[in-house]
């Protein structure tokens, strides 16, 4: 059966270490030189070669380290039967899948013995001499994990499939279902990068007819299972669904390409500011002069509040780290500064810590219940004190008054 042309990925090419890429002499050489359909060579499951995998031949026995440090990249993945842990890494389909008018794709259909009538349960059983042609269609406007994740389902619902996906145009796009983000080209290209397609139809049509399936000798068309009814009411998909040839896939919730538009469209303000900052015109974004200058300035005022906030951040965190110095740091500071006008500040703390507290019971006076009595003093001392205090006030006067009048003769008395 004839194969897509393959490339060969060296260990240099996908990045490896030099040291790393020493041969087995025997092995590897004549592996190289092979061809794809050789005993000798082996591939994994990939576009145009889909499940036609052949085991390591009797000659690679002897396993080198490098060989086993190949077959781990791959070792969890399982086809035909023969987990690729058991085979060596040889060559990879290494470009874009190709278009229904392509070369490889006309030899791959070409090659297919259509006349061999596949039923679910012979696919399911893998008793299929043939690769299973399994057909996909939409629109795959942005494309997104949604569209990646029914195109994987429809990969793996059989042993041995080989996927075709069709993409409708925008001219039957516009007029059937709206306006698309992505042109036609765009949608193209991003199908043929995906791992799971093996070939592209560029413009499909919206409805699948008996010669479409036999031109492109379709067994099965995956889809999910709601029903895709545009203006004229019925499902797209019944034709098929009445001929047994409809495999259900799951859609995933939450991820569609309406809901990234209703982001886009919710947020729009947003993303205008977004990519006038990143140096886009306004005539690109097609908004008015005046609507830019708006999302210039509140563009300006969200950086200088940016830019605030960090400031403020930064005080707060150098006032946090003085605080805390000073916590840290603050029986030193006391006691060097009490060092320096007195004693140091251990020999206070050790004088109080050696000294009795005071103590605060009451003293007994001999009579239960009664405070010990107070001191007081008689009304002649008080008289006595009252006269002694005006005594020293008028002493003081007469002092006062002799310095006023004759001071030099004041002091010479003191002096005698």
């Amino acid at each position: 059966m004839s194969q897509f042309p393959r490339k060969r990925v060296s260990k240099t090419e996908l990045g490896e270490d030099s040291s790393k890429r020493a041969k087995d002499s025997d092995g590897e050489e004549g592996d190289s030189s092979s061809s794809p359909g050789s005993a000798s060579s082996t591939s994994p499951e990939m576009p145009g070669n889909s499940g036609d995998l052949r085991k390591r031949s009797s000659g690679g026995a002897g396993k080198s380290k490098d060989n086993e440090d190949e077959d781990s990249v791959i070792g969890h993945h399982v086809a035909d039967g023969v987990p690729l842990s058991e085979l060596p890494i040889a060559e990879y389909h290494v470009g874009p899948a190709p278009f229904s008018d392509d070369e490889a794709a006309i030899r791959e259909r070409e090659a297919c013995d259509y006349t061999i009538k596949v039923t679910m349960e012979m696919a399911k059983a893998g008793t299929v001499k043939r690769k299973v042609r399994v057909y996909a269609d939409g629109i795959y406007d942005l494309f997104h994990a949604g569209h990646a994740r029914q195109l994987m389902q429809a990969k793996n619902a059989f042993p041995n499939i080989y996927l075709i996906v069709g993409v409708t145009s925008d001219q039957q796009t516009h007029s059937k279902k709206g306006r698309t983000v992505m042109s036609e080209d765009e949608r193209y290209e991003a199908i043929r990068h995906c791992r799971y397609v093996d070939e592209i139809v560029r413009d499909c049509p919206w409805e699948i007819t008996e010669e479409y399936l036999m031109k492109h000798k379709i067994d099965f068309v995956a889809h999910d299972d709601i029903p895709y009814v545009t203006g004229s009411g019925t499902d797209v998909y019944a034709t098929i669904k009445a001929k047994g040839m409809f495999l259900v896939t799951q859609r995933t919730q939450g991820v569609s390409t309406s809901d990234v538009v209703a982001r886009i469209v919710r947020d729009y303000d947003v993303y205008v500011r977004r990519n006038l900052a990143r140096g886009y015109t306004a005539k690109e974004l097609n908004v008015s002069f005046m609507k830019e200058q708006k999302f210039r300035l509140q563009n300006k005022v969200d950086e200088l509040k940016d830019k605030g906030k960090r400031v403020v951040e930064n005080i707060e965190g150098a006032s946090t780290t003085m605080i805390q110095r000073w916590k840290d740091n603050s029986r030193d500071y006391i006691s060097n500064f009490i060092g320096f006008f007195g004693e140091p500040l251990s020999n206070i703390l050790q004088r109080r810590a050696i000294s009795p507290p005071p103590t605060t019971a009451p003293l007994n006076c001999g009579i239960k219940g009664k405070s010990p009595p107070t001191k007081r003093r008689t009304k002649a001392g008080r008289e006595s004190s009252t006269r002694i205090t005006e005594d020293l006030s008028d002493a003081e006067d007469e002092v006062a008054a002799a310095i006023k009048s004759s001071p030099t003769e004041y002091l010479t008395t003191l002096a005698e």
